[in-house]
């Protein structure tokens, strides 16, 4: 199915639906140097009840890219933005490592949009600052293409990445689409991200769920969100590094949908 798209916030945000058009709504938000296919390996287990909406962040994949730097709380308004344009009044929303900082202000932020908040392999802070400058030097210097090589080392476990080279390429991929300048400004807004305080703004039954290998946003990060949100659940797969729903599927998905369906079913 090709993309469909829609002008918020003066600019152009690609998007798509899988699944029942009656289904209550699950909004998956992407990571930095990604798109939406980064959820292929999700939706199939959720579109045989929920209407699952993915969307390409802005500078990500074949969203446009505004001028930057972009702030995770614009990164929000634009989210918001989408729910509105599309009519949806409320949604599960899921975010994983920058689609979960997103999610984040959508708990605190945009409360009356929110049914729960899945916050996957992400953080409320993302120090230190230098990381984040020798990452923008080399996107500027290089492109991309300077970044690819380090990220999939963060984002799999060495066995993962040695024994699921199909799925490795398809990642490669999509970050090598991502535009420099998209990435610079998203990058930007993580470097300046300062959101712990805020959680406790947060009241949306909330699952933090990471991979235990994860160097990029930590178990210790995650506990961190665990702590500051009231209520949350916290789920740690085993064998996972950053993007844990490609590592271990199996897990993910089935620790997010017993969470989604447990609160949907209160409903």
């Amino acid at each position: 199915m090709t993309a469909s798209f829609v002008t918020i916030n003066g600019f152009s945000t690609a998007y798509r639906f899988d699944g029942p058009d009656t289904g209550r709504v699950v909004v998956l938000s992407n990571s930095l140097m990604s798109n939406y296919d980064m959820w292929d390996w999700t939706v199939p287990a959720l579109s045989d009840r929920y209407r699952v909406l993915r969307y390409d962040t802005r500078g990500h994949g074949r969203s446009s890219t505004p001028a930057g730097p972009y702030s995770v709380d614009l990164l929000a308004q634009d989210l918001s933005a989408l729910l509105d344009a599309l009519k949806i009044s409320k949604a599960h929303i899921v975010g994983l490592s920058m689609g979960g900082m997103i999610a984040q202000q959508m708990g605190a932020k945009f409360p009356h949009q929110v049914l729960s908040l899945g916050l996957c392999d992400t953080a409320s802070e993302m120090p230190p600052r230098n990381m984040w400058a020798e990452r923008i030097e080399i996107a500027t210097e290089q492109g991309i293409s300077g970044l690819v090589d380090g990220t999939i080392k963060r984002w799999f476990t060495p066995e993962f990445i040695a024994r699921a080279p199909e799925d490795i390429e398809k990642v490669r991929k999509f970050i090598l689409g991502t535009k420099a300048e998209g990435y610079i400004a998203c990058a930007s807004g993580i470097r300046d991200m300062a959101q712990t305080t805020m959680l406790l703004k947060i009241h949306a039954p909330t699952l933090v769920m990471t991979g235990r290998q994860d160097p990029a946003c930590t178990v210790e990060q995650s506990i961190v969100l665990n702590r500051m949100i009231e209520g949350s659940q916290m789920v740690v797969l085993e064998n996972a590094a950053h993007l844990s729903n490609i590592e271990q599927p199996h897990a993910f998905n089935q620790h997010l949908r017993k969470f989604i369906d447990s609160v949907d079913d209160q409903l």
